[in-house]
């Protein structure tokens, strides 16, 4: 085989090669001969189909598949042979008029030089479940489950508020006529904030007055930068009311029996999974930033932190979708704006490839076996997401590299120079 690479830029490089002919015609040949064994086609009997038919209908897919195949192996071969570190992927391309002759342009690993992790000063930090935190879980789903009760009194913080309002702004009056039913709950601020103070101390069927100056990014247009004069009608004030702890309350959480004490267990479990996972991303988040103040100075791919960029701009974009907020079409340059957390994101995830290559680290099959569990327990049905998993190569494939990650940083942080940090359970999964 015969291969050329060239540098066109200081981290990118063209490779021309060709594919072995004999290699490629071995193959289509083999394979074809074994459709002509097992092919079922009409007027023929199974295994007496003649070469031409099955060329005739197979030869161009067979071919192409095969081409394709063969194509991946060598270039990887290539890549070996020239002992390259890719980053990214390759874009390749035929080359002239041949079937058999390609071209791959790439980009490759930048050479971080001695990547001693054994300098990095890392802060670890630590939590622990407690008790408290578990009452305060409890509670929590408590609110979940309230209902609300209807007072003769004024309202305050955590009542719920049905209310009439109608707003004046200048010559306006919004609505023109009547005006808009709602319901607020005091403490929650839904509503602008000095409107829900407004309403404390109000009974059903009082009124009252407050003149609100909204801000000029107000999320209705109409209200927006202005001062207005808002008119609030209570209209009933309903307290909340709080499901006592008993059989029937663990019952609705799937313990079956209503066993307290399994209840509790079952609470710690999930909040020791949130606390792992919370703890990881801040030891990620540590790790990364020595990383980056450490090899800033290191060139990174300009393709490589171009994509991840546009793939910032993407994921911005969908959680914008997911929260409900009107997406405007992006220009295409929108991307510009992430390029300098898209930089420090290539850098990081080379460095930590780097770290895996040269010590000769390894996926611990063990501890993705782990972290499928944990995932799949936070469902009703553990084995069918475990069963999802397994059969999907790209879910699969996803698991792993965040396992293999971890793994990394946790091998970079053990190995630094650390202190410990110790934080409380609300302090951890706090960002």
């Amino acid at each position: 085989m015969q291969v050329s690479v060239e540098s066109v830029g200081n981290l990118e490089r063209r490779m021309s090669f060709s594919l072995p002919a004999e290699q490629l015609d071995t193959h289509v040949g083999g394979r074809l001969r074994e459709l002509a064994r097992t092919a079922r086609i009409k007027g023929f009997r199974p295994g007496k189909v003649p070469t031409k038919v099955i060329e005739q209908r197979y030869g161009q897919q067979v071919r192409a598949e095969a081409l394709d195949g063969l194509l991946r192996e060598t270039f990887n071969s290539a890549v070996r042979e020239q002992a390259l570190q890719l980053a990214g992927n390759p874009r390749i391309e035929k080359q002239g008029e041949g079937e058999l002759d390609f071209v791959a342009t790439f980009e490759v690993v930048p050479d971080f030089g001695d990547v001693d992790v054994a300098k990095l000063s890392v802060v670890r930090h630590t939590a622990e479940v407690t008790e408290a935190d578990i009452d305060q879980m409890i509670e929590n789903l408590r609110l979940q489950r309230r209902t609300f009760q209807a007072v003769d009194r004024g309202a305050k913080e955590g009542d719920r508020v049905a209310l009439e309002t109608w707003s004046q702004a200048g010559d306006e009056r919004m609505p023109a006529e009547g005006s808009e039913k709602g319901a607020t709950l005091i403490g929650s601020g839904v509503m602008f904030g000095q409107i829900e103070q407004a309403l404390v101390g109000l009974a059903k069927g009082e009124e009252k007055s407050v003149t609100v100056d909204f801000p000029a990014d107000w999320r209705v247009p109409a209200l927006a930068g202005r001062q207005v004069e808002v008119h609030v009608k209570v209209t009933e004030v309903s307290e909340p009311v709080l499901p006592e702890v008993d059989k029937e309350f663990v019952r609705s959480f799937g313990v079956k029996g209503g066993d307290i004490e399994q209840f509790r267990a079952d609470i710690r479990t999930n909040l020791e999974r949130e606390l792992k996972g919370a703890l990881m991303t801040r030891l990620r988040r540590e790790v990364g930033e020595q990383l980056i103040a450490a090899y800033s100075h290191v060139e990174m791919p300009p393709r490589l932190v171009e994509n991840e960029a546009r793939s910032m701009v993407q994921q911005a974009l969908e959680q914008a979708q997911r929260q409900g907020q009107a997406v405007q079409q992006l220009p295409d340059n929108a991307h510009e704006g992430f390029m300098d957390p898209a930089r420090k994101r290539v850098l990081v995830g080379l460095l930590v490839g780097e770290v895996a290559r040269r010590n000769s680290l390894k996926l611990e099959p063990k501890r993705v076996n782990e972290t499928l569990r944990l995932i799949a327990s936070t469902y009703e049905e553990p084995e069918q997401v475990i069963e999802l998993y397994r059969n999907d190569p790209q879910l699969m494939n996803g698991l792993q590299a965040r396992v293999m990650e971890e793994q990394v940083i946790d091998w970079i942080a053990e190995r630094a120079q650390h202190t410990e940090q110790a934080l409380s359970f609300q302090e951890a999964i706090r960002n």
